[in-house]
């Protein structure tokens, strides 16, 4: 793999693409644009979107230094600051209007650490110590209000009074608990101590490590359960592709930011694991792209666009990791498959599903939501910047 092609396509393509959805009337950034890529511009905002294009748009910035990026960073951080945070009880909402009022004011633990994660790489892109001060407030009202004696909690509502988690329960179950939830929180939390060292924050890492090895990673299948109760008993047979080798590297990364070798030893054997089962059983055989799940003994065969971009990034911090050129191979087949299928010909952006051959492919909006620059945007960044030290 060639790192020009990278950055090629996140500064020409999916940096051009995201600040055509900024909205210079209502601030921030557009929450839903069609296949052809045209914006409702009276479209709820979802503020787990906007604190990505946040994080987008800061990570953009700190790999090249372009001002122009930096003032599209700028713009989103200025209306998550001003309409985004709750002032009276902390924390960020689910949602606001596309005028920046209040849409959907619950509160959810994978909201706020989207929002830790996109501040804390604000700050490090422009040195603004307000924006760390906010993902810490951020941080300290997860730790009061989201965790219980078992771990972390994650739907709540305006006040932090308990709700129901259906923000992120699928399959038709309703989890008090998620692998998703606990993955981004330590996703989010690596962001922060790498702006700024706290031993708070370094002893959460440390516990959530803990949670996946002690409650959701199953050694046996080389599997992370996906949706538990409070007492974290399992609640469906499901094996989640994507979720798995995004663990995988996320999980990798946090542990060299801690840089202690008792822990690097204890985690990598699910680091590995998660690895192994995901490219024995997670790539389909005639596409080399990753299918999206399995449940029970039924695969899903759909090629999701974030699924296959977490796995450039998972199968290649494999590789690095073993040496394995199997894993390296899985790479640079599956960037290959999103260069002929999953990006957009015309706007570049990423199609959101890619179904097998002979089934429709109806038209899927470019943005809503959960459709953001996050993963394929950090997939460019971490490869280039990968490929780039070798």
């Amino acid at each position: 793999m060639n790192k020009n092609e990278f950055s090629e396509h996140l500064y020409n393509d999916l940096i051009s693409f995201w600040a055509s959805m900024k909205d210079d009337d209502c601030r921030g950034y557009y929450g839903y644009a069609d296949a052809d890529g045209i914006p409702d511009k009276t479209s709820s905002k979802g503020v787990i979107l906007q604190s990505r294009i946040l994080w987008f748009f800061a990570s953009s910035y700190i790999l090249n230094k372009d001002p122009k990026i930096l003032l599209l960073a700028d713009h989103a951080y200025e209306f998550i600051k001003e309409h985004c945070y709750d002032r009276e009880f902390g924390g960020m909402y689910w949602s606001v209007n596309y005028d920046g009022t209040p849409c959907e004011d619950m509160k959810h633990t994978y909201c706020q650490s989207f929002a830790i994660y996109a501040l804390s790489a604000y700050y490090r892109a422009s040195g603004r110590i307000e924006a760390l001060d906010l993902a810490k407030s951020i941080y300290e009202t997860i730790e009061k209000n989201c965790r219980d004696g078992g771990g972390y909690l994650e739907a709540f509502e305006k006040d932090f009074s308990p709700s129901g988690n259906d923000k992120l329960s699928e399959n038709g179950v309703m989890a008090d608990r998620t692998m998703n939830t606990l993955l981004h929180l330590l996703e989010s939390y690596t962001e922060l101590l790498c702006a700024e060292y706290s031993a708070n924050v370094e002893s959460s890492i440390k516990q959530i490590l803990y949670l996946f090895k002690a409650n959701i990673y199953d050694p046996e299948r080389k599997i992370c359960k996906v949706f538990f109760d409070k007492d974290y008993s399992s609640l469906i047979d499901l094996e989640s592709y994507g979720h798995d080798i995004e663990a995988s590297w996320l999980i990798s990364r946090a542990c060299e930011v801690l840089n202690d070798d008792k822990i690097k030893k204890t985690m990598n054997p699910l680091i590995i694991g998660l690895a192994e089962e995901a490219l024995e059983n997670g790539i389909d055989i005639d596409t080399f792209a990753m299918n999206n799940e399995r449940e029970n003994s039924t695969v899903d065969h759909k090629k999701v666009w974030w699924v296959q971009a977490e796995a450039v990034t998972g199968f290649y911090n494999a590789y690095t990791l073993t040496g394995d050129e199997n894993y390296l191979k899985a790479s640079e087949h599956i960037w290959d498959f999103i260069k002929k299928n999953v990006i957009d010909g015309k706007h570049r952006e990423w199609i959101e599903n890619i179904y097998d051959e002979g089934q429709e492919n109806p038209d899927q909006a470019l943005v809503h939501e959960w459709k953001c620059p996050y993963h394929n945007g950090r997939m460019c960044i971490e490869m280039y910047a990968r490929l780039d030290r070798e």
